[in-house]
């Protein structure tokens, strides 16, 4: 293919031949017999984005299931009039997503009892590693006895099982935003998983790239940490050739994987997940260690208002940070969590730039970024998600069309000017290629 007419983001002129790898960037190229030109039309053509994070399975399945977060529901009338009216799957199960103690308080299998229909019912809390069932649902999994219903997924006793789901759906999702790859950091993936993702990709189910974080990912829980096992734990993945990613939501986890990462060592491609809190004396540990960071500042625009109302006052700065990790000389990238977040990249970038909770008000000023540091964190390779990738000879072909000039990208960061997305020098998005030019005025 030939795009031809197209800006690159620092307002380069160029035409663009792409197939599998980026071929040819220079002015004045001309089409080859046969060849399929895009005309971009003063358009600005980016590498493809890259989620770092994100779970394609619970993505593909919360897209058809009720969900009971402080947004959708309130206090325990709302949550038992959402339950009643939602219909069971074909397995005759409820499974609800996104709950938040602010809703209704605390969830064990009493509270869930009181407000659920006589059926499995299986709240996800909006963490996505808690999961409160009701009595009916323990009898389902043979732990009718189980105490108060609060599954975890450390929990050695029980798993979620992973319905069947559809991924074309996800998949148009990611590529109308300009996405062409994903990280999937789901961390109990077996190896039949991820064969499915990638015969997913291998067959067009699903466009974009795919790479895993499994077996290598690792969440942690504040009651059950333990340094020592968390050190051998670590150990042991870099015994068998396998970078750690260490999922961090609390101050009291980063600061006992810092130390494990210390004693075990660290090699190239450890992350930690989230870093949600960080705290001011963590900053030089992360850089001394060279430790990836993928967070997601989406957070701040989706929950800033509890986070205010939930956090002490003096902890808020240490909330999603960004600009005081690349200041002080941390490789960071950026992710969505989706579903546990919003699913759209732009709206993460809008969130890093501005910082504004859904009321308002400004969450961190001081971590801030501007937009095209924005942009760049979402362009890293699976593999360096911290180094952005170009649009120049050798690069994968994987690219975005936008249908604007640089400076209004910039300006605006939003997913509605995604024109067209090309995975390995195919359009992927839209399906049907129009020939003539879109007007990018």
């Amino acid at each position: 293919m030939l795009i031809t007419r197209a800006l690159l983001l620092d307002g380069t002129p160029a035409d663009i031949r792409v197939g599998e790898q980026i071929l040819e960037v220079a002015q004045g190229l001309t089409a080859r017999p046969g060849e399929t030109v895009l005309d971009a039309a003063g358009g600005t053509v980016i590498p493809g984005l890259h989620d770092h994070h994100v779970h394609l399975h619970s993505t593909a399945a919360a897209a058809h299931s009720p969900r009971v977060g402080p947004a959708d529901v309130r206090g325990r009338d709302g949550l038992a009039h959402a339950l009643a009216g939602a219909e069971t799957d074909a397995d005759g199960w409820i499974r609800a997503v996104g709950y938040h103690e602010a809703v209704a308080g605390p969830l064990d299998r009493d509270a869930l009892d009181a407000v659920s229909p006589p059926v499995p019912v299986r709240v996800q809390h909006r963490s996505g590693v808690v999961w409160t069932l009701n009595t009916a649902a323990l009898r389902r999994i043979g732990m009718a006895d189980h105490p108060d219903g609060v599954l975890r997924s450390a929990d050695p006793s029980w798993a979620p099982e992973r319905r069947d789901t559809e991924l074309a759906d996800v998949s148009r999702r990611l590529t109308s935003w300009g996405v062409t790859g994903i990280t999937d950091a789901t961390p109990d993936l077996t190896e039949a998983d991820i064969a499915g993702l990638r015969d997913a990709h291998r067959c067009g189910e699903l466009a974009v790239r795919v790479h895993v974080l499994a077996p290598g990912k690792r969440i942690l829980h504040d009651d059950g940490l333990d340094l020592d096992e968390l050190t051998r734990w670590i150990a042991g993945r870099h015994s068998r050739d396998t970078a750690v990613a260490v999922h961090c939501v609390t101050a009291a986890q980063l600061v006992v994987t810092i130390a494990a990462l210390r004693a075990a060592g660290t090699r190239a491609g450890d992350r930690i997940e989230h870093a949600a809190v960080v705290p001011d004396d963590c900053l030089a540990d992360l850089a001394e260690l060279g430790l990836t960071v993928v967070t997601q500042p989406n957070f701040v625009a989706e929950r800033g208002d509890q986070y205010l109302l939930d956090v002490p006052a003096v902890e808020l700065p240490q909330l999603w940070r960004l600009r005081s990790l690349l200041e002080s000389r941390v490789k960071v990238a950026l992710s969505t969590d989706s579903p546990f977040g919003g699913g759209d990249p732009w709206a993460a970038m809008r969130a890093a730039v501005r910082r504004q909770t859904p009321a308002g008000d400004v969450l961190g000023p001081a971590e801030r970024v501007s937009a095209a540091t924005a942009l760049s964190m979402f362009l890293g390779a699976a593999e360096e998600p911290s180094r952005p990738r170009r649009v120049a000879p050798g690069q994968p072909g994987d690219l975005c069309v936008l249908a604007a000039s640089p400076a209004e990208v910039l300006d605006v960061l939003n997913a509605d000017l995604v024109a067209a997305t090309l995975v390995g020098g195919d359009v992927v998005y839209p399906r049907q290629l129009s020939r003539r030019p879109f007007d990018a005025r």
